[in-house]
């Protein structure tokens, strides 16, 4: 059975950081193209950030320079570090693990953990 577990979520202050953490089992992430999404109430889910497994890493505009992904193969848990976070920052976080199968690309998701970015 496939899990990924999110933590590290909380309240921080505007221009605070936090570090999420998403580990892995079921599967050896090593071949998975591993990304963080976010939803905000009432927004659709979106994509702050991913690394592939050649270690390719990509963010949106609205991230970039603030977050910064990374994987640890060997502990099979993926990172989310996040700087200068902002209010527009708050969202519920989904750590996702994707790979492409003869039959198309197969999704894992998190439970998700809160970030809310308030003063």
């Amino acid at each position: 059975q496939v899990q990924l577990v999110e933590s590290g979520g909380g309240l921080v202050q505007p221009g605070g950081s936090l570090r999420l953490s998403c580990a892995a089992s079921g599967i050896g992430i090593n071949i998975y193209a591993m990304g963080w999404y976010r939803q905000a109430p009432g927004a659709q889910r979106e994509l702050v950030a991913r690394a592939t497994s050649a270690g390719t890493t990509n963010y949106p505009d609205s991230v970039k320079g603030r977050f910064t992904i990374s994987r640890d193969n060997a502990k099979n848990t993926v990172y989310l570090q996040m700087n200068s976070l902002k209010p527009e920052d708050t969202a519920v976080y989904y750590c996702n693990a994707k790979t492409t199968t003869a039959w198309g690309d197969l999704h894992y998701w998190g439970q998700g953990t809160q970030v809310t970015v308030s003063s």
